[in-house]
């Protein structure tokens, strides 16, 4: 026999699902971010910036801002009990989100800059199958990964840009601190 679930029972599914997911997201990528010597490192230090390079402190903000957005649209998709595309948008959420999480020790802590932009190359092309199999589901859900997807974009420019700028960095180091000396423009 199948039953429909009151409007009271799938918030309160909505709302387990979210107290689960968006502690765990943010729990996550906190942890990713603590893999590797991370942007205080002498190599990064060293690196040439792009001019888009934005304040440091605003990767921290931005990051639980959009950890917080993907756990909830997650938990919208996960409360969906009997939705159709359910399992496989989560599936396919999952995968994508090991790529999310792998990106940072890949670029800070292996130092590898052509591997990372790969890598985001790969989180955006997910996310963007992960936004249609969410819309299936949940419309709101993937609205609410826009945001999250316009970082990544910005992310992979702000990688190319990072590369293009310091082609001898790519591949990490020594460990050892690196002072880079111009002549002339």
């Amino acid at each position: 026999m199948n039953m429909l679930a009151s409007r009271g029972q799938l918030r309160a599914s909505f709302l387990r699902w979210a107290l689960f997911l968006v502690p765990l997201c943010v729990l996550l990528g906190f942890l990713s971010g603590m893999v590797g010597p991370g942007p205080g490192s002498a190599w990064f230090q060293a690196l040439d910036k792009p001019a888009i390079y934005p304040e440091p402190k605003w990767f921290g903000i931005v990051w639980t801002i959009l950890y917080v957005m993907i756990g909830l649209a997650t938990a919208m998709v996960a409360s969906a009990w009997g939705a159709r595309g359910r399992g496989a948008a989560l599936t396919v959420f999952a995968l994508h989100f090991v790529l999310n999480l792998a990106w940072t020790p890949i670029f800070f802590g292996m130092q590898q800059l052509t591997l990372a932009l790969g890598v985001l190359v790969a989180i955006v092309l997910s996310l963007l199958v992960v936004i249609v199999l969410y819309w299936r589901v949940r419309r709101l859900a993937a609205v609410l990964l826009l945001p999250y997807l316009a970082w990544v974009c910005f992310a992979t420019l702000l990688n190319y840009e990072f590369l293009r700028l310091n082609p001898d960095a790519d591949g990490g180091s020594s460990g050892e601190a690196v002072e880079r000396v111009r002549i002339g423009d």
